[in-house]
């Protein structure tokens, strides 16, 4: 956590409310310089509170993995949090085989405005979803949604703190290259809040964006480098890119056009999918990508505007 004084203490309730019994909560303070520390000493000895010099969320993941003495590690980020069962749920699954060491799960998407709860989604996951296809259409649980065996996650090098976005993915990229074994189960019971624009990958789309891209080309060139890629993927890949391409059209039109070339030369531009309505395609097909988010960005407008 790193100043998060509006959230924390439902964060830490949550983990404490786990109805799996044998636990510890390990409540890393990445420099927080707000009221959070108060509100986490305030827990007293349920808690274990360690404080260290702000160095991303990456660090404190690995700082709380190397102190933590459970075989299983939940992460979870300070402004979510956990429904009492989450734990036990997915560490008594009947169908739990021995040898898993990632336990993964949809995760249920709370939107807030104001203060105000709005709307709540389930992930739409399920035990049949292919997981190549997940990680390539930047579909997997966010952070709180898995449970990770801490021998395995040490063995793959733990979290990469070079990276300050896409963690999670980076992470997950690793996990799946080095074969870890995956296992799914439908317990819906992390919540990932949406309530500010203000977070590192939301202010600077640009920068996400690209780094989303980098990964999604060396995870491409190790399916192909593995005999795994298949066009169905290559097409899952092209329907991500081709929306990042449109998003980034709403920043930087000169930059979106140039990525949109880029993308397509490469082979990994694919428009369908919700960010490409039949309108919005025959613009693309007769005017090109530019003059298509012209006109898109015409269309968005209201009736005073256009005239």
């Amino acid at each position: 956590m790193f100043n998060c004084q509006t959230w924390i203490a439902a964060a830490i309730q949550s983990a404490l409310d786990q109805t799996w019994t044998d636990k510890e909560v390990i409540v890393v303070d990445d420099g927080s310089t707000d009221r959070t520390p108060e509100i986490c000493r305030a827990f007293g000895d349920r808690i274990q509170y360690v404080r260290q010099e702000n160095g991303g969320q990456c660090a404190a993941n690995n700082h709380i993995l190397r102190i933590a003495k459970g075989e299983w590690v939940q992460f979870l980020d300070a402004d979510d949090y956990l429904k009492p069962e989450k734990i036990e749920a997915q560490l008594l699954s009947r169908e739990l085989p021995p040898e898993v060491e990632v336990i993964y799960s949809p995760v249920v998407f709370e939107t807030w405005k104001g203060g105000q709860r709005l709307a709540e989604e389930v992930q739409p996951i399920t035990g049949d979803s292919d997981l190549l296809a997940l990680w390539l259409g930047w579909m997997m649980p966010q952070t709180g949604g898995c449970l990770w065996k801490k021998e395995a996650l040490v063995r793959i090098g733990s979290w990469n703190e070079r990276y300050k976005r896409n963690t999670d993915y980076e992470l997950y990229s690793r996990a799946i290259k080095s074969r870890l074994n995956f296992h799914f189960v439908d317990a819906p019971l992390a919540v990932y809040r949406i309530w500010s624009e203000d977070t590192a990958c939301r202010r600077d789309k640009r920068t996400s964006i690209m780094g989303i891209t980098d990964l999604i080309h060396e995870f491409i060139a190790w399916l192909r480098s593995e005999g795994r890629l298949t066009p169905a993927l290559e097409k899952v890949a092209g329907r991500r890119i081709f929306a990042m391409a449109r998003t980034l059209a709403t920043q930087d039109l000169t930059v979106a056009a140039s990525y949109y070339q880029q993308q397509k030369a490469a082979g990994l531009i694919d428009p369908i999918g919700p960010a490409a309505p039949w309108k919005y395609r025959l613009a693309l097909t007769l005017l090109g990508f530019r003059r298509a988010e012209c006109f898109a960005s015409w269309m968005r407008a209201g009736p005073a505007q256009r005239s």
